[in-house]
């Protein structure tokens, strides 16, 4: 049964159907084959289910977040000051690139508006200055990579309602392996521009009165995640309530920069609406084939499987981590998500690993598939920008940190304390 329901899905994706069609599609295939039962009239609780939740809210509240500061005109303002205190590194403008997603990842939730909004300010000044196109269109990549890693993010609260796990733990196991994956992505420029010194570029001409002159320009994006994250640790909010204020935050930070207009709030509110009905689809959808997976058996002969096969702990997370690694250079990573970690989750946790530090797990290796070919989707949305050269230009430049991903998860694998101190420490004194 796996080999033929794994074939279909691989047939179904190579056919070039939207991913929400092929979860569909797969399901009604399984019950229609294999039930012979009518799941299909369970499709309409599924979908209420899957969408009745209320932190599900939260999604198309974060993602307008998104939406507006895209186009408030704080990451301009923000980039500039992170130009002033981080050009002085080897390869300058592109620690600013890291700098500057790891502090917009902190407000965004959203890994492609971190990627689009950063990618937007910066490709201009790579061209002025002489950078090494590959390696500085690879920095704003794999940067947006941390929108999902780093609280507030969409994929944390989609895997805390996949697994009933706490969304405040899940966001204060994301913090310390988020930074440092961004130290780690500072590393891999530092080391490319050492060995290659004509990499780096013309470096940005600056000093301390401008540096210093620079630092009101980081206030927003500080005052709006203490918003968002700090009401939820404060008790004051839900993740869903912080979201909301969150959307208020912005707006009146877009209007206090005077692009609160009526073409911006339009622009944002379709774009909110396209996304959230995508996610949203791709959940109705992996929903309803998990139940009919479930009904069908399928669940439990893959539990067995895995089982059968008489791997330590290590190895079935080796496993998992080589599946994921697979999966997603064919598959859209919310929808992987969506359709694996309800099967695999349990698999691992049963096996003695905590539930809040494989989810950090897991959002790293979707990180990975989002800089990945074919289907990486911050490598489409930095090619989008750019509006010339060869796609292939921005994969090689992702590459090395790829590398660096597979290490923070190897990091994370070795000394699984990183993600699970300051959701214990919360958790001992609130």
């Amino acid at each position: 049964m796996i080999p033929g329901t794994v074939a279909l899905l691989l047939l179904l994706l190579a056919l070039g159907l939207p991913v929400a069609a092929v979860l569909a599609i797969l399901g009604m295939t399984l019950g229609d084959l294999i039930a012979g039962l009518p799941l299909s009239r369970a499709m309409g609780e599924t979908a209420w289910s899957a969408n009745s939740e209320v932190i599900i809210v939260a999604v198309p509240l974060f993602v307008l977040m998104g939406e507006i500061l895209l186009r408030s005109g704080v990451a301009e303002r923000m980039y500039d000051s992170a130009v002033q205190w981080m050009s002085w590194l080897p390869g300058g403008l592109m620690h600013s690139n890291i700098g500057a997603c790891t502090i917009f990842a902190a407000t965004s939730g959203s890994s492609a508006a971190t990627a689009a909004t950063i990618g937007t300010v910066s490709i201009p000044e790579m061209r002025k200055r002489g950078y090494n196109q590959s390696l500085f269109l690879g920095t704003i990549a794999a940067g947006g990579t941390l929108g999902i890693l780093i609280p507030p993010s969409i994929n944390l609260i989609v895997y805390g309602v996949l697994t009933e796990t706490s969304i405040p733990k899940l966001y204060l196991a994301g913090f310390i392996p988020g930074f440092l994956l961004a130290g780690l992505f500072m590393v891999t420029v530092l080391i490319a521009c050492l060995v290659r010194p004509r990499w780096g570029g013309e470096p940005v001409a600056t000093s301390w009165d401008a540096r210093l002159a620079s630092l009101p320009a980081l206030l927003p994006p500080l005052g709006l995640f203490l918003v968002v994250i700090g009401s939820i640790y404060a008790g004051i909010a839900t993740p869903t309530e912080s979201a909301s204020l969150g959307v208020i935050a912005s707006l009146a930070l877009a209007a206090a920069n005077r692009r609160l207009t009526w073409p911006v709030l339009r622009t944002a509110i379709e774009g909110t609406m396209r996304t959230t009905a995508m996610i949203l689809l791709i959940f109705v959808a992996a929903f309803y084939l998990n139940f009919v997976i479930s009904a069908v058996g399928l669940t439990h002969e893959i539990n067995q499987l895995i089982l059968n096969l008489g791997l330590s702990p290590l190895q079935t997370l080796l496993a998992v981590v080589a599946f994921y690694l697979v999966l997603g250079c064919f598959m859209e990573t919310m929808a992987m998500m969506i359709t694996t970690v309800p099967i695999i989750a349990p698999v691992v946790t049963s096996m003695g690993y905590d539930p809040i530090w494989f989810g950090v797990i897991v959002i790293l290796l979707v990180e990975t598939a989002m800089i990945t070919p074919p289907v990486g989707v911050n490598l489409y949305i930095v090619h989008g920008i750019r509006r010339e050269g060869a796609l292939q230009d921005i994969m090689l430049g992702a590459a090395p940190f790829v590398l660096a991903l597979l290490a923070m998860v190897g990091i994370l694998i070795a000394f699984p304390d990183l993600a699970l101190w300051l959701p214990e420490l919360w958790e001992q004194y609130r």
